[in-house]
Order: C-alpha cells, then structure tokens, then sequence
C-alpha cells in the first residue's frame, strides 16, 4: 500500500510500476546485467540488475556527514530495476548530440521512431567539458536535466528499451549497496574528491566499484536524479514508500547526488543532496538561458535507471512530457 500521507500525483507513474513488479515478483530471479548496444552506433553500455528491497536513507543527526537537507534517516524502498555500471559517457552521450552522428537504426516500429522528430542539445558555445577530457570514457557533463531526460527520451526510441533518470530513492540504495553505512572507509579507493581528482573528472570506472558493481557513485561527477529538490525530502516520507517521485513544475530546482571531484571528501557519501541553481547557467551568454547546458555545472553529469517491467509505448511518452521541464 502507499502511503496515505503522500500528495498521489507525487507517485502515481511509479505507483503503477510498483503495481507491475507485485504480479511479476517471480520472475524477478531470471533477470540478469546485460550490455546495451545503441543501433547503428557500435557503441554499448553495461546495466546492473537491482533487486528491490528496503534500505537506510539519509543520515542521523548524530553523522559527522549530517546536513539537515540529508537527514533524518528513513528507509528506502524500491522495486527492482536495472542501473547503469558506469556514469553516461561522452562517448555515449555525443551519439545524440548531434544528428549527423545518429542514424535512422532502431529497434522500435518505423511508426514510433523519426529520427528527424528529436529534439537535440543546441550547439554549445564553447568546450563544455573544459578541458578536462571526452572521447575514450570521460563521463558526459554539463546538460542541464531536461538534457539528460531527452537523451533517455532518445535512447528509449532507438533501443526499445525504457531508460530514465533515477529517482532519489533509486540512486541512494544503489549507492548504499546493502551497507549501512553512507560513506566507505576508504573512500580514496572508492572516489575522486577535491583531494585526490586533479581538480578535474577523470574517465569512468577506475576507482573500485561497490558492492553491487557501481563505480564512480561517490565524486567523479554528481548525477542528476529524477526528482524536483526539496529541503525536507526525508521529513516527507518517513515510512517505506515504494514509488516516491517528487515531481518537478519548473526548471529549477532538481536534486543531483554523491558529490563530484570538485567537492571535499565530507561532501561525497550516498546521501550527498545538491539543487540545481540559475547560478549553473551564470556564464551562458543566452537571453533566455539555454534548455540544454549549464555552463557553470561541468560537474554534474548522469546514469542510467531501466525497470524491470516496462509500461506501454504511450505511457513512456506521456512519462517524457511530464517529466521534462523547461
């Protein structure tokens, strides 16, 4: 049951896919990781399978990691669902960027997919990873999240599979991985942070993965989440709630997690909450500021969430057009 507490259009699209993963819940043992390979691209990725379960979220008061907008710990619910390995890369993610890198290759019915009816990032003004790196692994940056949501809206239309962004409760149990705590001793192992990053991202997959398999978690770049940002997040749902979708009506602010190269080591644990702010776009010289990049956020990037049990083409869309806002 949901409960009864929750505003119901905060969780009704999740609701459903909680309502889908009841009647399958037997065959949730058959499912398995597997590597995604974007039609016409020749470019793949690695999703791990999650099942679902409930875990802590959120830190206790008495945490030296505590900040009042992490805190107090509740518990997480999720239902299963797939996560990718690694953060989304520019390798991946450039294939969408611009059209004379896409083909018309997919997976869906001619009827479902026009390639010429994406919408794409407009071209950036400058470098947007600044520098510090792209082809070969480096995680992609700087896209606003409506961005990130339009490339999930993208890959769904070639590959025939439901991709979105994570929902906090999503990111923050896969973090966690079963552990109770929100940070690993060693996180020097686990992380790049102010301390240890060369002040810049570095290519995915090089620190230890979890204990799921997740790399690049914690620091590397924060990671857009699906929800709006709200200071009270924990305080809002305090019992295991399976299907918890904050739901966003403008642009501003949604909730990126983990902490990224640039934030100290207190900042990068799995409870690590940060809105996005109009200060991301302070250096876009745009009147209005772009939909598609934040200027002043080379530091957020994104990963993967696919569940287990998909809606209907139709509901997929209607998940887009709710979810993305300008």
């Amino acid at each position: 049951m949901l409960n009864r507490q929750i505003n119901f259009k905060n969780v009704s699209f999740f609701a459903l896919l909680f309502l889908l993963d009841l009647v399958f819940t037997p065959l949730a043992s058959a499912q398995s990781n597997y590597v995604e390979t974007i039609p016409g691209a020749g470019v793949s990725f690695e999703m791990i399978f999650v099942k679902g379960g409930t875990s802590n979220m959120g830190l206790s008061p008495d945490d030296e990691l505590y900040e009042p907008a992490e805190g107090p710990t509740t518990k997480a619910k999720v239902t299963n669902f797939w996560m990718g390995k690694y953060e989304v890369t520019y390798d991946e993610y450039v294939i969408f960027q611009y059209k004379a890198k896409d083909t018309e290759t997919s997976n869906l019915k001619a009827s479902d997919f026009q390639v010429d009816a994406i919408s794409r990032p407009t071209p950036p003004y400058e470098d947007m990873a600044f520098g510090m790196g792209t082809v070969g692994g480096f995680p992609a940056v700087s896209m606003t999240q409506q961005a990130a949501l339009r490339y999930c809206q993208w890959l769904y239309l070639k590959t025939g599979n439901f991709y979105r962004l994570p929902t906090e409760a999503e990111w923050e149990y896969a973090c966690r991985a079963g552990q109770q705590d929100a940070q690993p001793a060693e996180l020097e192992t686990a992380a790049w942070y102010f301390d240890n990053s060369f002040e810049k991202f570095q290519k995915v997959g090089q620190k230890a993965a979890n204990a799921w398999g997740f790399h690049d978690m914690l620091g590397n770049v924060a990671e857009w989440t699906l929800d709006k940002y709200v200071e009270d997040y924990h305080e809002q749902f305090p019992e295991p709630t399976a299907g918890v979708w904050v739901k966003p009506e403008l642009k501003y602010p949604h909730t990126t997690r983990g902490g990224s190269f640039d934030d100290d080591a207190a900042d990068c644990h799995c409870a690590a909450r940060l809105k996005s702010t109009p200060l991301w776009q302070r250096r876009d010289p745009q009147i209005p500021k772009s939909k598609w990049w934040n200027t002043n956020a080379a530091f957020v990037g994104f990963r993967l969430v696919r569940p287990e049990h998909q809606p209907s083409h139709a509901e997929i869309i209607a998940f887009f057009e709710e979810a993305i806002r300008d």
